[in-house]
C-alpha cells in the first residue's frame, strides 16, 4: 500500500511500556492499557501487531468476527481455491481435441471441502500465533469511547495509540427485500450451488461469482446498473470477457437498475428496471455484488475525535487521522493507500525519473524505493514506478506492497534509507528485508513532522 510506510510514525522511538491494569477510583471496573491497540485481524493487524510487538510494544488486537480478515477467509485466499476448479474446466475445455479426451466437471461439495481445509484452521491458528507472540487477542465490537479509548463487550481499553484496520461490509442495497441477497461470505461457504443465481452488481465479486458458478453448470444473470460490467477496467479487455461470458451462458443485463427482491414458494423474483422497461428475473440464489464499504459504522468515530471523508478516515501522508493524532488507519477504513482497482498486470514497460523525496523523509534528494502495488506507484504522490517493477493483477493480487529489491546492492540501499528514517512498524509493513535499528538522531519525542515536543 502506498503509504504504509509511514502507518505509525508515532510508534517506534518512543519508549514502550507493558500492558498494565488500571483500577478506577471509587469502583471496580478494570481499564487494560497497551501501547497500541489495532481494530481487525487482517492482513495489516497481522503484520503491525507481529511487528510493533516484536519491538517491545504492548499490543491488544480486537474482531468481532473470526481471526484472520477477509482476504484469507471469505475474500481472495478461498476465492482463489474454488476458481482453480474452474481453471481445471477451462483448460481441459481448450485442449479437447489436441490430446486431451473426456469431460471434466466440477463437484462444488467436494471442491468446497477442498477450500475448507485451507481456511477452517486459520482463525485458532490466528488466535494461537497472538497467544505465542504476547498479543492479547479479543473477540467482540470494538466502539470508541474517548479520544485513546475503546470499549470491548464491557471491557475497556486505553491506548496510546489505536490502529484501525477493520477492513469492509457488503454497502447496504436500499431496495425491499434486500434481506434475500447473500453476501460474499454465505456464497463462499455453500455447500452446493442452485440452478439459477442473479448477481446484483457488475464489478470483480460478480465477474468471478459469475464465471465460477456458470463453469459448475449454473445458469447465471447478472444485473449492472452500469453501461457495461467492470467499468473501471480497461473496456478493451471488458469486451473480450463478455465475450468469453457470453460462450458459458452468462446472462449480462446492463443499465439495469435492481428495484426490489420478492420471496416465492420456489425462491426469489428479482424486480428490474432496464430502459425505462419492467423486468422479472427468476432465481434460487441472489447474491449481492454491488459493493463494499468501509466497515466503521459501529465505532462511533465521533467519540473519538475520528474525522472521516467519503466514509472513510480522513488520513495525512503518514495514514494518520487528521483529527486525532493518536489514530491511524490502514486498508479499505482508510482514505489514502491503495485499494483493488483495475491494474496492469506483469512489468512497468518504461522506466519513471528519479523523484524528489517526500515530506517526512529530510536529507534524501530522490527517492529510490517504490511501492509495487501500483504500476503508476508513487507518481500520484510525487513519485513514479520504475522498469522492472512488479504489478499486481485488476484483482488486487500480486507481490508483497513494498521495497522489491531486485539484487544485493538495491536492497542494501533501500536499507540505509529507511533504517535511518523509517519507523519500526513502517519498515515492518512495507519491507522483506531487517528491522532498522533506531537512530540516535531521532530520540523519543520527535513527531511526523520532524520537530520535537514532549511525551
Amino acid at each position: 500500500m502506498m503509504s504504509v510506510c509511514f502507518l505509525v510514525e508515532f510508534l517506534t522511538f518512543r519508549r514502550p511500556f507493558p500492558a498494565t491494569l488500571l483500577t478506577a477510583f471509587g469502583g471496580d471496573r478494570v481499564m487494560k492499557t497497551y501501547d497500541l491497540v489495532i481494530i481487525g485481524s487482517g492482513t495489516a493487524a497481522q503484520v503491525a501487531s507481529s511487528r510493533v510487538r516484536a519491538a517491545g510494544w504492548s499490543v491488544a488486537l480486537v474482531d468481532h468476527r473470526p481471526f484472520g480478515g477477509t482476504c484469507v477467509l471469505r475474500g481472495s485466499d478461498a476465492k482463489k481455491i474454488l476458481i482453480s476448479g474452474a481453471e481445471a474446466i477451462d483448460a481441459e475445455t481448450r485442449m479437447r481435441g489436441h490430446g486431451v479426451t473426456g469431460e471434466a466437471r466440477i463437484d462444488w461439495r467436494d471442491l468446497m471441502m477442498f477450500k475448507r481445509s485451507f481456511t477452517d484452521a486459520v482463525p485458532r491458528n490466528r488466535e494461537r500465533d497472538f497467544a505465542e507472540n504476547g498479543i492479547d487477542a479479543f473477540h467482540g465490537v470494538a466502539r470508541f469511547t474517548g479520544r485513546d479509548a475503546v470499549v470491548v463487550e464491557g471491557q475497556e481499553f486505553k491506548a496510546r495509540y489505536i490502529l484501525i484496520a477493520a477492513g469492509a461490509r457488503p454497502i447496504p442495497l436500499d431496495i425491499p427485500g434486500q434481506e434475500h441477497a447473500v453476501t460474499n461470505d454465505v456464497f463462499l461457504e455453500l455447500d452446493r450451488l442452485p440452478a439459477r443465481i442473479v448477481l446484483v452488481g457488475g464489478g470483480y465479486i460478480a465477474a468471478e461469482f459469475s464465471h465460477l458458478a456458470a463453469r459448475a453448470g449454473v445458469h447465471v444473470t447478472v444485473l449492472q446498473r452500469a453501461e457495461q460490467m467492470l467499468p473501471a477496467f480497461d473496456p478493451d479487455l471488458v469486451g473480450w470477457l463478455m465475450e468469453k461470458f457470453g460462450e458459458l451462458g452468462i446472462d449480462v443485463r446492463t443499465r439495469a437498475t435492481v428495484q426490489r427482491i420478492d420471496k416465492t414458494v420456489g425462491g426469489f423474483i428479482v424486480h428490474a428496471s432496464i430502459d425505462g422497461q419492467e423486468q422479472e428475473v427468476a432465481a434460487d440464489l441472489v447474491v449481492h455484488a454491488a459493493g463494499r464499504e468501509p466497515d466503521l459504522a459501529a465505532l462511533d468515530l465521533a467519540a473519538g475525535g475520528v474525522a472521516t471523508e467519503n466514509g472513510r478516515v480522513k488520513l495525512n501522508e503518514f495514514l494518520q487521522s487528521v483529527s486525532n493524532p493518536k489514530v491511524y488507519a490502514a486498508g479499505d477504513a482508510a482514505s489514502s493507500g491503495a485499494g483493488i482497482e483495475p491494474r496492469w498486470q506483469g512489468r512497468c514497460a518504461k522506466p519513471s525519473r528519479r523523484q524528489p523525496a517526500p515530506a517526512g523523509l529530510p536529507g534524501r534528494s530522490e527517492r529510490r524505493i517504490h511501492n509495487s502495488a501500483n504500476c503508476r506507484g508513487w507518481s500520484q504522490r510525487g513519485g513514479g514506478a520504475r522498469e522492472g517493477d512488479q504489478i499486481p493483477n485488476a484483482l488486487g493480487e500480486g507481490p508483497p506492497t513494498g521495497t522489491q529489491p531486485n539484487d544485493s546492492t538495491k536492497r542494501s540501499t533501500a536499507s540505509r534509507l529507511w533504517s535511518r528514517r523509517t519507523p519500526i512498524v513502517s519498515w515492518a509493513l512495507t519491507s522483506s528485508g531487517p528491522m532498522p535499528k533506531r537512530s540516535s538522531t531521532y530520540s523519543a519525542s520527535r513527531s511526523v513532522t520532524g520537530s520535537r515536543r514532549k511525551i
